[in-house]
């Protein structure tokens, strides 16, 4: 199915095929991936229940070692720092070694979880926010990702916005497919996609259209190597802990915390997420400075991929590594506001 605009004489965007038939075919899908989602999330918080009877020292400390690899290596230091804001650059080799462990933290591939994050910062605790708190603890939590309708609303508003935007000179076909990934990907300004940069690339694309094989294929080696208790503690355990801990960022850290910079959204500080979200709990910072690779600015914050990433530019594997001057903390205070 596409979605053709048709321009009459004064240059008027018209868009056929689009309201009607999404309202009517494509809410039983979104039921669907609704369905299935929920039933992913299920499954996670049973085998979490299940784990303490199928617990083993080999089972425990191979799911530590793959929640390190996937989410403070893959989804903390390659997703968010390295991909979404280009905090620092890798070799080629280790960028996509990383956002591979990072596609194994089961959020997303890279093209779909940076789009989104490059939006909620656009767009922060608004209502175009892909998760924002103002619809919500619980939807800016987890209930977003079931709610593939009411993004699909969205949709069509920046569809309709971005394609009344090009002008009667322009000719476009939306292809339903496309239609998920232009919730995150459109801007204004007349900006297309604000993840060309990685779609650009065949690596991304290919784990794009590959990604639930990659999902599998790691649980089928756990289960085979170390039967259930390997694939409920490495695959189960590690992911719904993995999920929770980045979920939290979206709401616990734009609700409760600290907010020492004087940033125009609901982003906190939080210690408590921190610890359990990779060093991500230090939000506010992040939002003060979204370029800095460094999130716990300070020497008492914790921030293990920052560690990870001063490592590997001391190896000189990491280079033009961001962090903010002592100016910009002073522009972003709220003593040099309040003077």
């Amino acid at each position: 199915m596409s979605v053709e605009p048709v321009y009459n004489p004064k240059g008027v965007v018209q868009l056929q095929h689009t309201k009607k038939e999404l309202a009517v075919s494509k809410r039983k899908l979104d039921r669907l991936r609704d369905a299935l989602v929920l039933g992913v999330i299920i499954v996670e918080h049973i085998a979490l229940l299940a784990a303490p009877f199928y617990f083993t020292w080999n089972a425990f400390w191979g799911s530590c070692v793959l929640l390190y690899l996937t989410n403070y290596i893959g989804i903390s230091l390659s997703y968010h720092r390295n991909l979404t804001h280009k905090s620092f650059k890798l070799t080629k080799s280790l960028e996509y070694l990383f956002a591979y462990f990072g596609l194994h933290g089961a959020q997303g591939d890279p093209i779909f979880w940076v789009s989104i994050h490059r939006h909620h910062h656009q767009f922060t605790d608004s209502d175009r926010d892909p998760h924002s708190p103002i619809e919500g603890f619980w939807f800016s939590h987890m209930t977003w990702i079931l709610q593939h309708t009411h993004l699909r609303e969205k949709v069509l508003f920046i569809i309709f916005y971005f394609v009344a935007a090009l002008g009667p000179d322009r000719y476009m076909i939306l292809h339903y497919k496309d239609l998920l990934i232009l919730f995150y990907a459109l801007q204004g300004g007349g900006k297309r996609n604000n993840v060309m940069d990685l779609q650009s690339q065949a690596y991304y694309r290919f784990l794009r259209s590959t990604y639930p094989f990659h999902i599998v294929g790691l649980a089928l080696v756990l289960y085979i190597g170390g039967g259930l208790p390997h694939l409920i503690w490495g695959m189960g355990v590690r992911i719904a802990l993995g999920n929770h801990g980045s979920f939290m960022v979206n709401s616990v850290c734009h609700t409760w915390g600290a907010k020492p910079w004087n940033t125009k959204d609901l982003s906190k500080n939080n210690w408590v997420v921190s610890l359990f979200g990779s060093g991500e709990g230090w939000h506010n910072n992040h939002h003060a400075f979204e370029f800095s690779a460094r999130l716990g600015l300070e020497w008492w914050q914790l921030d293990v991929p920052w560690y990870v990433i001063e490592l590997l530019e001391y190896l000189g594997l990491a280079t033009d590594v961001k962090v903010p001057t002592e100016n910009q903390k002073l522009k972003m205070s709220y003593k040099t506001h309040n003077e």
